[in-house]
């Protein structure tokens, strides 16, 4: 038996109909690369990127075991599963990716660590670059800064190696690189083992929530961008000045109890009140971006998936049990608001549908005006009010 996130190191070339083979970790490394030396910038030194990314690869859980046969099947199917999930996804959204938009990409853990690092360091550079130019008469030695460097790529290198166990598709937005859907072929396998249902089922179920991502960034131009402007804006918002850090410090410690015990939310301690207005936008939008493709993925699946509720419910009461530190973890990285995005997302979405149908909610895709506010995704007829008039 072979250890499924270290098994795809052979090959990193892709066949003449797109996709990757299972050298996909290393294809996305490539593919990312643009966005790593692209980054090279003032602030380059608060964090080793690069050592994040081996260090992360090293840190990585193993997947779970398969045969070569195995995996080479469900490098296939992955793929099969990606190009079935387009036609019925288009035909439903309304959206279409255009024809020069990058096939899915499958990758092990370690790819998907390595691309999450290049797009990390393309949407952090000009934060960085920008905690540098606001504090030039008060940066540490080079020494020093090689030392934080490495302890921070450390931590990186830790949060990204946990994700990897978790994520099963993402559209990586990749900044300063390409941008392209990730299928995360240990996680999909393991989780389909964990909830004993149908792989073949599984698989596609997966590949249409994540295709719709993928339509969502490339039938839309200007939404990667302005995802990465607003994400950029709010992260050098973010950053303290330095006669506050040790006040936002002291704030932080004193309400991370809070976190833990899942009264208040890690991203509401980060932030002045100031700070969580734009943060509430920015999270609307994720809300729609989710709850849109969680709405996608369950009208399309009954007609092309047989065992789509087993599939639904299983999930569903998977994403309810996660042990005590796995919860912590959860709540620390703010993960518990994404499950809320989810739903939050998707009631917006279904009941603007209601009210206007799916010509009338996708207007919401002409403009970064028309994004839902904050306000909007606890009320959408309010959207559909400012919107429709």
């Amino acid at each position: 038996m072979t250890d499924l996130q270290r098994a795809d190191r052979g090959t990193t070339s892709e066949p003449a109909g797109g996709g990757a083979t299972a050298g996909a970790g290393a294809t996305a490394r490539a593919s990312a690369t643009g966005g790593a030396d692209a980054t090279a910038s003032a602030g380059a030194g608060y964090v080793d990127w690069d050592f994040a990314a081996s260090a992360g690869r090293r840190l990585a859980p193993p997947g779970p075991k398969a045969g070569r046969a195995q995996i080479e099947r469900l490098v296939a199917e992955l793929h099969e599963s990606a190009a079935r999930a387009v036609e019925p996804v288009a035909q439903t959204s309304g959206l279409r990716a255009p024809e020069e938009a990058p096939t899915p990409l499958v990758v092990d853990r370690g790819g998907w660590i390595e691309a999450n690092t290049a797009s990390l360091r393309g949407m952090l550079g000009p934060v960085l670059d920008h905690v540098v130019t606001r504090r030039k008469d008060n940066q540490p030695s080079e020494t020093a800064q090689r030392f934080g460097g490495r302890m921070t790529g450390t931590e990186v290198a830790g949060m990204l190696a946990w994700m990897s166990t978790k994520v099963l598709g993402q559209y990586d937005l990749a900044p300063e690189g390409t941008p392209r859907l990730l299928l995360v072929a240990p996680n999909i396998l393991a989780v389909e083992r964990d909830l004993g249902v149908d792989p073949a089922d599984f698989r596609l179920w997966v590949c249409l929530h994540e295709e719709t991502h993928r339509v969502q960034f490339t039938a839309v131009p200007w939404l990667r961008q302005h995802i990465v402007d607003a994400a950029r804006e709010l992260g050098t918002q973010l950053v303290p000045e330095s006669d506050q850090m040790s006040q936002r410090l002291q704030e932080i410690v004193t309400a991370l109890p809070g976190v833990l015990r899942g009264e208040t939310d890690i991203t509401q301690v980060l932030a002045t009140p100031e700070q969580r207005e734009r943060l509430a936008e920015v999270t609307a939008v994720m809300s729609l971006l989710e709850g849109h493709a969680d709405v996608i993925m369950d009208d399309v699946g009954p007609s092309v998936i047989p065992s789509v509720a087993t599939i639904r419910a299983r999930f569903q009461e998977r994403r309810k049990g996660s042990g005590g530190v796995d919860r912590i973890l959860r709540r620390l990285l703010g993960m518990d608001a994404k499950m809320a995005q989810y739903r939050d997302g998707a009631v917006f979405v279904r009941s603007v549908t209601d009210q206007v149908g799916r010509d009338g909610f996708n207007r919401v895709w002409e403009s970064p005006e028309t994004l839902p506010r904050a306000a909007e995704i606890a009320d959408p007829a309010a959207w559909v009010r400012r919107v429709h008039g």
